[in-house]
């Protein structure tokens, strides 16, 4: 068996930051901070069974879901950390209604905003099923003092780093600084993530789809007939795909990155602009599938370029694989010409 060097996270930090040479080692510092808050999320996600830590609070969040006791200790640990790190002026939370300022002499004049989803999926918690958090890392626009709206309502492209952890049979970190994509495992028996899957790149031709078909009536046609197309058997394009949907974006993202495949999730009657939110889930997911070879679109233009107009603010989302991307937004497309033909806006 040929011994194998391990390379930790902070290893791999240290080395990817000097391939920059005018880097000054904050947002190194900053990831290190999120990574030690998923490490406490971790442990209390894995002992969440023993302890009274399920359930709700009985309380809604500003969506008006319903919010579970594990999210609101997700979101606590990601804000202390960061609010003590001093590289990072402001976190804006899925959690909580309005972005938090830090308002500590060093945070003041730190060059970095967060947004994050403390935990993704937590409809999930009561039934042990793969959960996460997904966050995203852009330079603020303004140049000190407390941060503002301002710095958080930002395109996509402009994000610095995105990244997200999955909580499930192992522990994984997923990120990416705009040089590709690495995984990282964490290692419990020495408290480190370890790279595990270096420069992760999606197939161009995925073989899965995810999405929640019971809300099938509430899609356009145009969504409907792209899942029809998944199912027919056709052998020179290895059809029909394989349906798989966990509920829990950063599960079924995940296993897409790494399989092949593509994670929808379309405007519905009930929610014309989409569910998830730009900011904390779409923006980061966006960067990184970019980055691994992939795409992400609302069907009308890329994620990326969305121009934010409030915190939380949601849009459609497909991505993954080019060419299930490709071959959705070929559908929208047809179904705006039709449209347009009959006399009916879309």
């Amino acid at each position: 068996m040929i011994n194998k060097k391990v390379v930790t996270l902070n290893e791999f930090i240290i080395e990817e930051q000097k391939g920059f040479p005018y880097a000054t080692g904050e947002l190194s510092s900053l990831l290190r901070d999120i990574v030690f808050a998923a490490k406490l999320v971790n442990r209390e996600v894995n002992k969440a069974g023993l302890v009274d830590i399920l359930g709700t609070t009985g309380s809604s969040n500003v969506h008006g879901e319903e919010v579970k006791k594990l999210d609101v200790f997700a979101h606590e640990q990601f804000v202390n950390s960061l609010r003590t790190s001093g590289e990072c002026c402001g976190v804006a939370s899925e959690e909580s209604p309005d972005f938090l300022s830090f308002d500590n002499e060093r945070a003041k004049n730190a060059k970095y905003v967060v947004c994050i989803d403390p935990l993704d999926g937590s409809s999930n918690i009561d039934v042990n099923v793969s959960i996460g958090t997904i966050f995203s890392i852009l330079e603020r626009k303004t140049i000190s003092g407390p941060c503002v709206l301002e710095d958080f309502l930002q395109a996509g492209f402009r994000q610095v780093a995105a990244g997200y952890v999955v909580y499930g049979a192992a522990t994984l970190l997923v990120y990416t600084t705009g040089d590709g994509v690495n995984g990282f495992t964490l290692d419990p028996s020495i408290g480190e993530f370890c790279l595990s899957h270096p420069d992760i790149k999606i197939p161009e031709k995925g073989k899965i789809y995810s999405i929640n078909e019971s809300y099938r009536a509430r899609f356009a046609d145009s969504v409907n007939q792209f899942v029809d197309y998944c199912k027919v058997e056709d052998k020179a394009s290895n059809r029909p795909y394989s349906c798989r949907y966990i509920g829990s974006m950063v599960a079924d993202f995940h296993r897409n990155l790494l399989k092949g495949g593509i994670f929808m999730y379309p405007a519905m009657s009930t929610h014309p602009n989409g569910k998830l939110r730009l900011l904390y889930e779409c923006n980061p997911m966006a960067f990184i599938i970019e980055q691994a070879g992939g795409l992400a679109t609302s069907g009308e233009q890329r994620i990326m370029e969305i121009s934010p107009q409030e915190l939380h603010q949601r849009t459609p989302i497909f991505i993954g694989s080019k060419e299930m991307v490709y071959k959705v937004v070929e559908y929208i497309n047809q179904e705006k010409l039709v449209g347009s033909v009959n006399g009916v806006s879309h």
